[in-house]
């Protein structure tokens, strides 16, 4: 969506059906022209590509394509033919006619930047003048800066929104985007109440919690490499040696070491850190529904979210550390490492490291969410002035940039938060103080020591990004969440 989009045929905007359902002949007439530059391969039949071939050209705004296939074809043979065709288009028009009524208060016949205010803060979704702008700005393609019947309709003709509510929910979703890196420090998503009243709120986050297992399953190779760099790099295992010395001490599964406890602690965490930021949240804005934050606001009420959820599930995050760190036979399971950890260091050893890590919070989430804010807005402003969503392959790429920004910011607490995780279990390494670990890593290993292990730490940031999206768009399909 990097430029404005073509205007599209004009047999497309003059295209209506009758009240009572029936399409009169200059409807059917339009509909026949556009069927017939559809119909790519003319066998009387549309199916989901040739859709999506016909759309892409004319840079027309695309929904759930197989969806719209799926419930037109009423005879089941994989396409659709005239009649089932215009009867889609009869029927959803019909939709967005009264969607777009619903949105034009004043009844003057246009929608303007108030309205689409007012109409999605009375659905529990506050945006700012300048969002409801970009998305008014998105389907205002006369530059009135209002929408007129002809342009809402052309816009979310082949987009299967069937309500205000998908409306809402379709805009909302389309000025933030989350996904699941492998680490554990993301601003939770926005909800309205409607959403945490029907359960949308729960099956988002179990797509997400199956994501984020599916993508650190597949990149836990690279993150048990971290993880041994930073604690035995000072001894000069390379890259390539340090993967090399893990496959010879323990096989090709030792690689997986520790994931198993990674993955367990996503479902509590992502729960924790999700009640948190809705109290936090409450606490920010006050009772009235409908407040999404600002940006600053995210960051307060995310850092602090996050930090609730590290204090409760940190015991897990030493372990995990002890897991993926162990040499072969040396833990049988989850919990006799835990058993192990407490008969022979007590309660306390379950919190080394807290304090690195809870202040590592703070310079991670707000550069992360900062970074992703401009690096969108600016894309945005340069390339995307007629829409509010700038693609998903940029929503991505900006993912990608801020969550790599971040974690330079953080990684030296990240790295010493794991040293003390580990100090107990490696032979010949002093106990040492989050003070006292920064000073040795700088006086025995320069600044570079600090950055130990950051290589495959980047190296998994885009496998993690691809798998975690790709998962989780499946899952929401799968679960009944619309995007």
């Amino acid at each position: 969506m990097g430029e404005k989009r073509p205007r599209i045929p004009s047999c497309w905007t003059w295209a209506r059906c009758q009240d009572n359902g029936v399409p009169d002949p200059e409807s059917k007439k339009r509909w026949a022209e556009l069927f017939d530059k559809l119909d790519l391969n003319k066998d009387g039949r549309i199916d989901a590509g040739e859709l999506d071939s016909g759309l892409t050209e004319w840079g027309v705004l695309r929904g759930e394509l197989d969806e719209i296939v799926r419930v037109s074809d009423t005879n089941h043979d994989g396409g659709l033919d005239f009649e089932e065709f215009t009867r889609y288009l009869c029927s959803h028009e019909k939709e967005l006619r009264l969607m777009f009524r619903n949105l034009d208060r004043n009844n003057d016949g246009h929608i303007d930047v108030a309205e689409i205010q007012l109409s999605l803060r009375s659905l529990g979704v506050n945006v700012s003048t300048d969002q409801a702008s970009r998305i008014l700005q998105s389907i205002d393609k006369d530059g009135t800066m209002t929408i007129d019947w002809s342009e809402w309709r052309d816009h979310f003709l082949f987009n299967p929104l069937h309500s205000m509510e998908d409306i809402a929910h379709y805009w909302k979703h389309s000025l933030v985007h989350m996904f699941d890196i492998g680490e554990q420090l993301t601003v939770p998503d926005e909800f309205s109440e409607k959403e945490r009243c029907s359960g949308v709120v729960w099956r988002q986050l179990v797509a997400g919690a199956m994501a984020g297992a599916v993508s650190r399953t597949g990149t836990a190779p690279l993150d048990r490499l971290k993880v041994f760099l930073q604690v035995h790099g000072s001894n000069g295992k390379s890259l390539l040696g340090g993967l090399r010395g893990m496959v010879q001490e323990g096989g090709l599964r030792s690689l997986w070491r520790g994931n198993g406890i990674n993955v367990l602690k996503i479902a509590p965490e992502s729960a924790i850190k999700f009640m948190t930021y809705e109290q936090i949240k409450w606490l920010i804005r006050g009772c009235k529904e409908g407040g999404s934050l600002r940006v600053q606001e995210r960051f307060v009420a995310g850092s602090l979210a996050g930090a609730t959820a590290q204090t409760i599930i940190y015991p897990m995050e030493v372990l995990k550390t002890r897991l993926t760190l162990r040499k072969s036979g040396q833990y049988f399971s989850i919990a006799h490492c835990a058993k192990q950890i407490l008969r022979k260091e007590g309660l306390r050893a379950f919190y080394k490291g807290y304090v690195p890590n809870t202040i590592g919070i703070i310079p991670y989430a707000g550069i992360d969410l900062a970074v992703y804010e401009t690096l969108k807005n600016a894309w945005l402003q340069r390339y995307c002035l007629g829409s509010a969503d700038p693609g998903i392959l940029v929503l991505l790429g900006c993912g990608t940039v801020s969550s790599t920004c971040g974690q330079l910011a953080s990684y030296p607490l990240a790295l010493i938060r794991t040293r003390m995780q580990a100090q107990a279990s490696v032979d010949g390494v002093p106990q040492l103080s989050m003070v006292g670990q920064f000073k040795h890593i700088v006086s025995h290993e320069g600044v570079p020591g600090l950055y130990r292990g950051i290589a495959p730490n980047f190296l998994k940031v885009i496998p993690a990004v691809s798998i975690s999206y790709v998962v989780y768009e499946h899952m929401k399909k799968a679960l009944g969440v619309r995007s």
